[in-house]
């Protein structure tokens, strides 16, 4: 008589504990992932709208400072077709000294509600 060799064969595969673990870790993994990619991305918007605002109140302080009266106003506008989402506020007004005037220009970006302000102020004398 043949003696029959009686080995257990292991069974391959991963078990439903093994993989659960598994898809946790990858679970965790991915929400880190895509939260650094919207941070990336909200930090670049940023990064243009303050390039820009910056690059648009110089422009509309450096129109403004050619006015050699530099009377006391307030006045609005836009940027035209080139920047359709992005406007301006001019505001002259006096200082507590009375040789200087204060210049202030405010861009915004009306697609951003909460944090699309930029605003640069200049002191500067009349006539100069």
């Amino acid at each position: 008589m043949k003696a029959h060799n009686m080995t257990i064969k292991k069974p391959y595969g991963f078990t439903l504990l093994e993989v659960m673990i598994a898809m946790a870790i990858l679970a965790i993994a991915l929400v880190a992932i895509f939260q650094m990619q919207s941070q990336s991305i909200s930090m670049s918007t940023d990064s243009r709208f303050m390039t820009t605002a910056a690059l648009l109140a110089q422009s509309k302080m450096v129109e403004t400072e050619t006015d050699s009266t530099l009377a006391n106003h307030r006045k609005d506008g836009d940027f035209g077709p080139d920047y359709p989402q992005y406007i301006w506020h001019l505001e002259i007004g006096d200082t507590q000294l009375q040789q200087f005037k204060r210049i202030e220009v405010t861009v915004t970006n009306k697609l951003f509600i909460n944090r699309g302000k930029y605003s640069l102020v200049l002191y500067k004398t009349p006539g100069m």
